[in-house]
């Protein structure tokens, strides 16, 4: 049985010298969190599986700015790393691995240029390659779409993109059978109506797209304590799950939280 991976994500502002690790909610409200490198090694410390890199105010400007933050970070951090956020092109992915990056992220430039999951994958490896959605409930039936029944009635997903400013019309699980076809090696999937809420995983979201492809879903967006990971890595198909308030602030630790899955039957490296 492969164990369940807990994986912290920090949100990189890189628009003040060094970076800064911010929180939102429902990607607005963003408050300041701590230094990238030194909560990475705080994770790594408690025994974090992996990490995710994000920068929230990519721009080509800032590029150097994050390859620095991941070298420095890659210095003591032997976890795997993901990068995301403005990887445009092969070229922005071979500067985050150049810097110490296991893996990199994509999620507008893809949702652009699908067949940049394609070249990712080609170049450097499936394992490499990390399909962001952000995916947000629109009630009610739409032809052609992934309808999903919940208690809250019939709704599909869609995808947005420009760290959620936009909407493409995009269904959130065709998306992902597709991304999966073109080589992605997981998808790191988030809810925009849970994101930052505490409220708990969206559950029929990460069950749909988890049921729906083979590859490894990493479950993120409304984490609030170690009941709400148990629950979706207990009731979906989730590969892992992601948090990031309840890491930055004290509220648990990566061991707390470790703890609690393997009291609750669910397999994870202590």
């Amino acid at each position: 049985m492969l164990a369940k991976r807990i994986i912290p994500c920090l949100d990189c502002d890189l628009g003040v010298p060094h970076g800064r690790v911010v929180k939102g909610v429902q990607f607005k409200q963003i408050r300041y969190a701590g230094i990238p490198w030194e909560l990475a090694e705080e994770y790594d410390r408690q025994g974090a599986d992996e990490l995710i890199f994000l920068d929230i105010t990519a721009s080509h400007e800032r590029r150097e700015t994050m390859a620095k933050v991941i070298e420095k970070t890659s210095e003591n951090v032997f976890m795997p790393l993901t990068v995301g956020g403005g990887i445009r092109a092969l070229a922005d992915a071979r500067t985050a691995f150049n810097s110490g990056a296991d893996k990199v992220s994509v999620n507008t430039a893809a949702l652009k240029n699908p067949g940049l999951i394609n070249d990712i994958a080609k170049y450097f490896g499936n394992q490499a390659c990390v399909l962001a959605i952000d995916a947000k409930r629109r009630y009610g039936r739409e032809p052609g779409k992934e309808m999903v029944d919940t208690p809250d009635g019939e709704c599909w997903f869609e995808c947005s993109f420009y760290g959620g400013r936009e909407f493409t019309g995009i269904d959130a699980i065709q998306w992902a059978i597709e991304a999966e076809e073109r080589g992605a090696g997981d998808i790191m999937l988030t809810s925009m109506d849970r994101d930052g809420t505490k409220d708990g995983f969206d559950i029929e979201l990460t069950a749909a797209v988890s049921d729906s492809v083979n590859i490894p879903v990493i479950a993120s967006g409304g984490c609030g304590n170690p009941e709400h990971i148990l629950e979706v890595l207990r009731d979906t198909n989730a590969s892992a799950a992601l948090a990031a308030s309840i890491f930055h602030f004290g509220e648990y630790t990566v061991g707390e939280v470790k703890e609690c899955l393997r009291d609750g039957g669910v397999h994870v490296r202590m």
